[in-house]
């Protein structure tokens, strides 16, 4: 039976929700506060990530964020402030980052991240959205000392051991796989499961296909308000009207929170501030790949490459800090001696804001408080990764049928 449904959000997740919902043949409305040109789903580094099991919340994190506190051009990095959701959220992410808790969480990250690359296949192949980037290259994580080694190696066996395809590259492997760009590392592991696609393409086309398929797309429109009446939202009022629904989709991103506060729902999230910059010159550069010691991403895409990085944690805004981007350009050239990031392409830095858990797992389902309420959002890093799948899972859950894998984790009930 064909519901109305609200999706509050118009990135990645919520545009996969209203994909698979319109299929299915709902009445969908997505509304977004703000035009969907820019945001985290347009500069994210564009990985399709299997290989990327473990989360965010992982012993030592913690520690490594205090430490890295007083220095906001480190790769991660926390604003000191007077911030009660910020204080809980970080004692949530520490009673979260455990050695159980992250053996729990690799399977389940695995699985949603293997559905997901099935469903950007699927996409593509439908011709829906037309043409757009989808390579399986894999993506290396370069390394530059042996600690660094070691670290990703134990990573690397736990990812062979759950059937991902991934191998071990020396210095003349790695440049007979990249043999256009100097490297200077000591190897890297391949982790061949990974995908990589072009977020700035595959947005606008996906927006452009769910309008020809009479989805409504509700741009420069801020939700202000849900309306409630028993278990159900009523009404979701808007900078430009009211809405009524059967079914809600909170998909808004780093505001998701905010939003569930308005009907007295705790939804643990913060935003985690990304930044990239964009090279249209020829690189050489035809593996993704991420940068170990400088933790940063790199990413060929179509048109351009794109240098990514950075997890800071000093709220919702869109400031950036210039000491932040000359650290992307400078972990650049450490790992690839002959590319130069000039003036011009570090002044063209963009920034968005991925939505973080406590514990780095996305929350994806229903509410017990509300009926006609369900979360998409928390998704952290993976967010681009995991739009599809998202997406998938949130048309199952709609239509109340057998989901495509346990979902129990993503429960956005759950306490940390």
């Amino acid at each position: 039976m064909s519901k109305k449904v609200i999706i509050i959000g118009g990135g990645i997740v919520g545009l996969s929700s209203a994909y698979f919902l319109s299929k299915e043949g709902h009445d969908v409305t997505v509304i977004d506060k703000s035009d969907i040109t820019s945001g985290a789903s347009f500069v994210n580094a564009g990985y399709i990530t299997p290989s990327h099991i473990i989360p965010l919340a992982s012993p030592g994190m913690i520690a490594k964020g205090i430490k890295m506190m007083f220095n906001s051009a480190s790769p991660f990095y926390m604003k000191p402030r007077w911030d009660t959701e910020f204080f809980k959220w970080s004692w949530y992410f520490h009673k979260s980052s455990t050695k159980e808790k992250v053996a729990k969480a690799i399977p389940i990250i695995k699985d949603i991240n293997v559905l997901s690359r099935e469903l950007f296949g699927a996409i593509k192949a439908s011709g829906d959205l037309g043409d757009f980037q989808l390579e399986r290259k894999g993506l290396l994580m370069l390394y530059k000392t042996q600690e660094a080694y070691l670290h990703e190696k134990d990573v690397a066996n736990k990812a062979s051991f759950l059937g991902l395809e991934v191998q071990e590259l020396d210095q003349k492997q790695l440049a007979k796989l990249e043999p256009e760009v100097a490297i200077d590392a000591k190897g890297a592991i391949h982790y061949e499961c990974d995908a990589h696609s072009t977020p700035t393409q595959f947005m606008p086309k996906i927006v452009a296909y769910l309008k020809s398929a009479r989805v409504k797309i509700r741009t420069n429109e801020e939700v202000l308000d849900l309306e409630v009446k028993g278990n159900r939202i009523l009404k979701i009022k808007t900078s430009k009207g009211n809405y009524t629904a059967d079914e809600v989709i909170l998909a808004a991103g780093s505001w998701s929170g905010k939003i569930a506060k308005k009907i007295r729902m705790d939804l643990p999230l913060q935003g985690g501030k990304g930044y990239s910059i964009n090279v249209a010159r020829p690189t050489g550069i035809a593996i993704p790949a991420i940068l170990m010691e400088s933790k940063m991403a790199v990413t060929p895409m179509d048109g351009f490459t794109r240098f990514a990085g950075t997890m800071e944690f000093s709220g919702n805004n869109d400031f950036v800090r210039k000491e932040r981007v000359m650290a992307i350009a400078s972990g650049a050239k450490n790992f690839y001696p002959t590319v130069d990031i000039n003036a011009n392409e570090i002044a063209s830095v963009k920034t968005g804001l991925r939505p973080v858990s406590p514990d780095g797992l996305p929350y994806i389902g229903r509410s017990s408080k509300w009926a006609n309420l369900t979360f998409a959002t928390g998704h952290a890093m993976m967010g681009w990764s995991l739009g599809p799948a998202t997406g998938k899972l949130i048309s199952e859950i709609i239509d109340e049928r057998k989901v495509s894998m346990n979902i129990d984790a993503f429960s956005p009930d759950r306490r940390f």
